[in-house]
C-alpha cells in the first residue's frame, strides 16, 4: 500500500510526498530527516492522506497535485479532489484519516 500526502509546513507553504509508511515518514520530516523541502520548511501538520494500491498509482496522484498552484492543493485539502478528474480517474483514490 503506498500513500500520497500534503503537509503544512510553518510558513504554510504545502510539501507533497509519497511514502508506504506514513507514521515513520512524518517522523522522518519532523527530525529534518526526510525530503530536502521540508529540512528548510518545518513541517507543521499532516492535512491530508489518500491511501492507493500500487506506487503507479501513488507516483500520477503525487504528479499532478504536484503540478497545482497553492490555492488549487488548498481545494485538494478540503475534499475538493475533483479539480483532477480530467487527469486522473480520482475514483481510485481513497482520503484515509490518517492524520497527526
Amino acid at each position: 500500500m503506498y500513500y500520497v500526502y500534503i503537509i503544512r509546513c510553518v510558513d504554510q507553504s504545502l510539501y507533497t510526498g509519497i511514502t508506504t509508511n506514513i507514521e515513520k515518514r512524518m517522523k522522518q520530516h519532523i527530525n529534518h530527516i526526510g525530503a530536502k523541502y521540508t529540512k528548510s520548511h518545518q513541517p507543521l501538520k499532516l492535512e491530508c492522506v489518500w491511501q492507493c494500491k500500487d506506487r503507479s498509482q501513488a507516483s500520477k496522484l503525487e504528479y499532478h497535485i504536484k503540478k497545482l498552484s497553492k490555492i488549487r492543493k488548498e481545494q485538494i485539502i478540503n475534499g475538493q479532489l475533483d479539480i483532477l478528474k480530467n487527469k486522473l480517474d480520482i475514483s481510485i483514490y481513497q482520503k484515509t484519516n490518517k492524520k497527526q
